[in-house]
Parts: C-alpha cells; sequence; structure tokens
C-alpha cells in the first residue's frame, strides 16, 4: 500500500516520506585470509531516512555455542573475527542487527568456515617474452598478501588469456605452481592474461581475476 507521509502544519501539501525502521541487513560472509579470520560485510539499505547503526555478534554452534564474541567493525558494513576452529562440524553463525529509532531488524547467517573459503586475486602478474620463443610468454605472479600460510595452506591457480583485438579468451589450469609458460600463442601478437586463486583442497571458492597483465613473445629483431 501506499507509505504514510509527513505533512507539514502550514497546510502545504507536498510532503515527504515517513522514515522506516530497519530492514535485516543483506549479509555476506568469507574467509580471505583462512585459518586466520572470517570477514563479513553488509549492505546498508540507501532509501533508509533515518541514521541506522548496525551490532554485529557472531557464536559458534546453533545451539549451546561453544564460542561467541563480537566481529570487530573494519569499516561502516564491515566486521571481521578470528580464533577459528578448523574442519568444525558445527556452524559459525554471524548476527548482524540495524538499529534504529524505529526499531530493529537482525539477520543470522550460519556457514562452515571451510565453505566460505575465498582468497584475493593473486598478485603482482608479470608477463614476459622468453629470449628465442616466438609463440610462448612466462607469466609469473605471486599469492595474495591476505592469504596468510601459502606455504601450509597452498592454492592453485587458473590461467585466462586472450589476443588483443576481441578473441575469447582462454582458460587453462589449476596449476599449483606460482609460474607458468604459456605455449603456441600467435607470434608477434600482444596477448592479455589474469589469474584467479583457489584453496589448494578444492573448499570454497576462486578468487576475482588478478589485475591484468598483457606481453608480446619475443620477436627476432
Amino acid at each position: 500500500g501506499a507509505r504514510p507521509c509527513f505533512t507539514p502544519a502550514w497546510g502545504d501539501c507536498r510532503c515527504s516520506p515517513a522514515p522506516d525502521p530497519p530492514a535485516p541487513p543483506a549479509i555476506e560472509c568469507w574467509a580471505i585470509s583462512y585459518p586466520q579470520a572470517v570477514n563479513c560485510s553488509w549492505a546498508a539499505e540507501p532509501e533508509l531516512l533515518l541514521e541506522t547503526d548496525y551490532i554485529a555478534t557472531y557464536r559458534h554452534g546453533l545451539w549451546g555455542a561453544t564460542g561467541s564474541g563480537e566481529c570487530v567493525r573494519t569499516g561502516p558494513h564491515s566486521c571481521s573475527f578470528g580464533n577459528i576452529q578448523m574442519f568444525s562440524l558445527s556452524p559459525y553463525v554471524l548476527n548482524v542487527t540495524a538499529v534504529n529509532p524505529l526499531g530493529t531488524a537482525s539477520h543470522l547467517l550460519p556457514f562452515l568456515v571451510e565453505d566460505i573459503i575465498k582468497p584475493d586475486p593473486p598478485e603482482d602478474l608479470r608477463v614476459s617474452p622468453i629470449p628465442g620463443e616466438t609463440k610462448k610468454l612466462l607469466l609469473e605472479w605471486s599469492p595474495p598478501g591476505s592469504w596468510p600460510f601459502p606455504e601450509y595452506f597452498p592454492l592453485k591457480y587458473c590461467i585466462r588469456y586472450a589476443r588483443d583485438k576481441g578473441s575469447s579468451p582462454q582458460m587453462i589450469g589449476p596449476y599449483e605452481q606460482t609460474s607458468f609458460t604459456l605455449t603456441g600463442l600467435r607470434p608477434g601478437t600482444l596477448h592479455h592474461i589474469q589469474v584467479a586463486a583457489k584453496d589448494f583442497t578444492d573448499y570454497g571458492e576462486f578468487s576475482a581475476w588478478s589485475r591484468p597483465a598483457s606481453g608480446t613473445p619475443w620477436m627476432e629483431l
């Protein structure tokens, strides 16, 4: 139905929408630095006319929680918590409550930490020609800096590459190393490359693609 509105006392027929109580926030959680921390964020409603505060807490276990605490704010609509219990069959539950002068609304998000592993994109992608090789490019990159222990919790990588001027990208991988030689390329042609990372054990999701880097195979002078 129609929303009520405020009519000024002096009888002006123009009116503005009345403020609403908050709606339950839409929450996302990802373990970008597994197993150190879980990072969560929530969407703020753009139409809210009243200033809205958010309270974020977590607990471990749906009932009879074995641990709970504050999800420490990392921004106006984000928070993070640590002390993760790995491979627990009890879910963690994030509770974000929106509060404004007209009311409160909460959203509970249960998850198993291994299901929400999602690394940040790989960093520092470098593309180099290989002397004497007219159809190859050497790719090198670094694990995301937010992934704390790549030697103990390795990542695997997919590569996406395409020729300049609108050819369809090709995807290869996953590979365990942080370098790779692309072969069978068209000589003298600029290629655009990106890399994505995923937990080696296949838990969770692939990262977003890295920033693109470009290169042309070696050409004889």
